[in-house]
């Protein structure tokens, strides 16, 4: 095995594989930086170029593009608040403030070597794994399922900080929309409202970008100032400070892509959920929670290293028996098929080089992707101090194209724009963003997984030693802020009297 691991190494650099994963490449850094473009949707676009190839060449090229997308997703995020990718929304919440107060650099820093770290650490597990989480992927089943996704939920506490109520009631609005579209039991539309553009429900993407870009993009435009105040730029030692950040913060990098490697082997949770529990997961673990959502380093952080390593993830089921772990995945079947290659003990056994050389592909698409944004980061960052009358026009176009390129549709500017409207609304009277959109992304999920538990089981799924496990989980994580919060206010008396003793003094006096 070990000999078939370095010889793959040696078919993936052959010249001509080479250049073609770095066609590849570009064309994901590309498609990474455009929101909306959507690196499934690219993927799709582009199989007819691989049915000459050789199988390690075709993924070499389409897999060299998919894993860069996630990549550089990041730095429109950071740079101007418009997610490159859905599955870089979680990376707008700390990037984009950072940003506005003269740290891009030290974000993109951080944010493009987190995800190199969660790549490598997402192609090792690759690597070591398929064989062994085979048999556990296949015993989940939609209890199990719908669990990670309450688990996923339960994150909506910790992502509300302080405003628990508005969380929770952005949160059930966010139910509320996902709901939207044909009624997966019945089949009749529902909060349709006679309109077709409804019945497939709310797109993410114009939803994501509307929210957070489009409500940015406003303020931006009223304010006729720049992104980033050029006075308190640090713009030359951010670059420095944001890799030093990733390996003073090396847990919640290794936390955040375990977290995106195990959600992105369970098909159908999505890089959306993903990012979402890993940034959740960050923050309650942090020392400065209350740092979230105003520029958290450890936010970016959380979400650069899971967006590569969900890639890995979900290329796990999709290798070892042709279950897709996600929507780019489903669309590398179609490659497998080109190819004729058959996903399943084939992989593991006469096909294992191929396998090995996804890994090494992975790798190295990563390394030359972020080697060239690092050297990009200087000129990038000079963009955030543009005055924002003249970027505002160039960011309602980038606005306008991401939202119409999600379905090709006109509907989905109107959604975009609705989104925007909530989003500036939201800014306002202080209502928590992030919530409403994690319950978005998981309403769909939890009511589809419902409906299966029940219908296989009926109640005795409750029962399951797996579900109670996850139960008990999700309960912890429910309560652990509060039991913090009490034993930090339990701490605070203590140094009291060391560090001021004549103002204690004073006070217990009068």
């Amino acid at each position: 095995m070990f000999q078939t691991f370095f010889q793959s190494l040696l078919e993936v650099l052959q010249p001509e594989t080479m250049l073609i994963m770095l066609a590849g490449i570009a064309i994901g850094f590309v498609v990474g930086v455009l929101p909306g473009l959507g690196g499934s949707v690219t993927l799709a676009l582009m199989l007819p170029f691989v049915f000459d190839m050789e199988p390690v060449q075709a993924f070499a090229f389409l897999l060299g593009m998919w894993v860069v997308t996630a990549t550089t997703g990041d730095i429109t995020s950071v740079l101007f608040g418009v997610p490159g990718e859905a599955t870089s929304a979680a990376t707008v919440f700390d990037g984009y403030p950072m940003t506005k107060r003269g740290e891009a650099g030290r974000a993109l820093g951080a944010a493009l070597l987190s995800s190199t770290q969660g790549a490598l650490l997402g192609a090792f597990f690759l690597a070591l794994s398929v064989p062994i989480l085979r048999p556990m992927v296949l015993a989940f089943g939609p209890p199990e399922f719908l669990m990670m996704t309450l688990l996923g939920l339960t994150f909506v506490v910790a992502l509300s900080g302080r405003n628990v109520l508005k969380g929770f009631l952005m949160a059930a609005f966010g139910m509320l929309v996902a709901l939207v579209g044909i009624d997966p039991q019945e089949g009749v539309p529902r909060f349709a409202f006679d309109q077709l553009y409804l019945w497939d429900g709310i797109d993410l993407v114009p939803l994501v970008i509307g929210l957070f870009a489009g409500a940015e993009v406003l303020q931006l435009m009223l304010s006729k100032t720049s992104i980033a105040d050029k006075t308190m730029a640090k713009e030359i030692s951010g670059i420095g400070q944001g890799v030093r950040d990733t390996f003073r913060h090396w847990s919640v990098v290794v936390r955040s892509s375990a977290i995106g490697i195990v959600i992105g082997i369970i098909p159908g949770m999505g890089g959306s959920v993903s990012q979402f529990i890993a940034y959740g997961h960050a923050q309650q673990t942090s020392k400065h929670p209350e740092q979230f959502g105003k520029g958290s380093i450890e936010g970016v952080l959380a979400a650069g290293a899971n967006n590569n390593a969900k890639d890995a993830g979900s290329l796990i089921p999709t290798i070892a028996f042709g279950i897709p772990g996600s929507v780019g995945a489903a669309v590398l079947l179609g490659a497998f098929m080109i190819t004729g290659l058959n996903p399943g003990p084939e992989m593991l056994t006469t096909n294992l080089n191929v396998t090995f050389s996804m890994v090494w592909i992975m790798v190295l698409a990563n390394i030359v992707a972020v080697a060239v944004a690092f050297l990009l980061i200087r000129q990038l960052v000079k963009l955030t101090y543009i005055p924002g009358t003249w970027l505002v026009p160039f960011l309602l176009i980038l606005l306008g194209i991401g939202a119409f390129t999600a379905s090709n549709n006109i509907n989905d500017i109107f959604v975009m724009l609705g989104a925007a409207v909530l989003g500036v609304v939201a800014i306002h009277w202080d209502w928590p963003r992030v919530p409403f959109l994690l319950a978005v992304v998981l309403g769909g999920l939890a009511e589809r997984y419902l409906f299966l538990s029940y219908s296989l089981h009926e109640w005795f799924w409750l029962t399951k030693p797996s579900v109670l496990v996850l139960a008990a989980l999700i309960i912890f994580i429910a309560v652990w802020p509060y039991v913090r919060s009490a034993r930090g206010r339990g701490k605070k008396p203590v140094p009291a009297p060391v560090e001021q003793p004549d103002d204690d003094l004073t006070k217990v006096g009068k």
